[in-house]
């Protein structure tokens, strides 16, 4: 039998053992969905090693969740299925009611949206697309669709339109005579010319947008959330998050090497304005 201070000693040591298993167990998780900006292998390969990295850095276990569209990427946001996003899909009048907040951004370039033809094309304008097949990532691709479509209504260019999925999908439809043009997002016109070595004409450029935002839900507590907002914006400080980086950055021949920077809602104001102009399709 067990002495009385025996046992006491023996629960306290199985106390010690378990109490790390339940931390463990109840240790936060959420779902991470970046949009698809490139084909789905790419995209994984990008994100994989970034998310592996936040989630063991922060504590907060990220779950990458990638659709096989960027459409159906965004459907996962504004059904609720996860609470952290890589996305410009949010800053419409009715979707930032859902409470969406912005913590940080990749350190690019501001973009633009662009309709883009072959370099080799007859095509030098955009009256010279009318009837033609313009082909777009997805229907909520703000910078490759709603903004170079909106421009080809004002100028009363009537086409038709086509969603490849991707912005890799949309350039190999291109490319291979099944649509005349494309609307793009200019980083990712950059980034297809050097790794597949083609070449675009560049028909249309809109104003510049910051790059997609790093976005929370409301329902991610503040510390989780500081917690992975720190873990994103510090990798660049960090030998193994450089290491990362610059693969990420190789993998889609950036031209610039990648990193997170802090951000606000603040940093999206032309996104907001654009809505306030659009055609009601659009919004």
């Amino acid at each position: 039998m067990f002495r009385p201070a025996g046992l006491a000693l023996l629960l306290a040591v199985l106390a010690a053992v378990a109490i790390p298993a339940v931390a463990a167990t109840e240790a936060p998780t959420y779902n991470f969905s970046p949009v698809n900006q490139y084909n789905l292998q790419v995209s994984a390969s990008f994100w994989n090693p970034i998310v592996r990295y936040v989630s063991q850095k922060s504590g907060v276990r990220l779950n990458l969740k990638l659709g096989r569209t960027s459409a159906d990427t965004t459907s996962y946001v504004l059904a609720r299925e996860v609470d952290f996003a890589f996305t410009n899909h949010m800053f419409s009048p009715e979707r930032m009611k859902m409470g969406w907040t912005v913590f940080g951004r990749r350190d690019a370039a501001p973009v633009q949206a662009q309709i883009v033809v072959p370099a080799d094309s007859p095509v030098h304008s955009l009256a010279e697309l009318a009837g033609s097949t313009v082909v777009f990532p997805g229907p909520e691709a703000l910078i490759a669709y709603k903004v170079p479509y909106a421009q080809l209504l004002r100028d009363k260019v009537a086409v038709t339109t086509v969603f490849a999925g991707n912005m890799d999908a949309a350039f190999t439809q291109l490319f291979s005579g099944r649509a005349r043009a494309a609307g793009a997002n200019s980083q990712l016109v950059e980034n297809y010319a050097g790794r597949e070595n083609k070449a675009f004409r560049v028909l249309w450029s809109s104003a510049p947008f910051n790059d997609l935002a790093l976005m929370a839900s409301r329902r991610v507590p503040p510390g989780h959330l500081r917690a992975v907002a720190q873990a994103f914006l510090g990798m660049d400080k960090d030998p193994e998050g450089r290491r990362i980086l610059q693969a990420a950055a190789e993998l889609v021949h950036a031209p610039e090497p990648v990193r997170f920077i802090a951000a606000t809602d603040a940093d999206y104001a032309a996104y907001r304005q654009f809505y306030q102009t659009a055609p009601a399709a659009l919004r």
